[in-house]
């Protein structure tokens, strides 16, 4: 009897805690594009400890050891977007300001014209996230040593995509 209720219990425990972290997850913050193109599913996050960092690398997946196949505007977007931050020379706030604002533009067509489906696109979400709190943090710089650096991690997420998407 006593094998019986602790199996009850422990089970009930698990399902408990299986519907509270479906109930976490359902409560997550939709975030609208600045141009309300798309929304996302995006857990909160800190853009003070997550923004610069590139830990969606250890959170995106390859599709079995291979890379994602995107859609041709994803992949363009993308280029886009490092074409941009290769060619820029900003030299003062307003500079980064202006790349952010480009950059945002950019990311929105992206977003817009995506058509990915399933597990192709809940990994490009996981690249794009980051990207995302980047970009309006530049937007947002107080001086050229935090553009220089914001600059650089976008770069380095941008570069990134090819390590999983084609």
């Amino acid at each position: 009897m006593k094998k019986t209720i602790l199996t009850v219990v422990t089970i009930s425990a698990l399902l408990i805690s299986c519907n509270e972290t479906k109930n976490k997850n359902e409560n997550t913050e939709s975030v609208e594009t600045t141009e309300g193109v798309h929304e996302h599913e995006m857990e909160e996050m800190e853009p003070e400890t997550h923004a610069m960092n590139n830990a969606w690398v250890n959170e995106i997946k390859l599709d079995n050891g291979s890379k994602w196949q995107a859609n041709l505007e994803t992949t363009e977007g993308v280029e886009k977007m490092l074409g941009l931050v290769n060619a820029s020379d900003s030299k003062s706030v307003e500079d980064y300001h202006s790349l952010a604002s480009k950059l945002n533009e950019d990311k929105n067509v992206l977003v817009k014209k995506c058509t990915m489906e399933g597990p192709s696109h809940d990994n490009l979400h996981v690249f794009l996230h980051p990207l995302i709190e980047k970009i309006e943090a530049l937007g947002k710089v107080t001086s050229t040593d935090e553009g220089v650096e914001i600059t650089a991690s976008i770069k380095e997420n941008l570069e990134g995509y090819y390590n999983y998407f084609q």
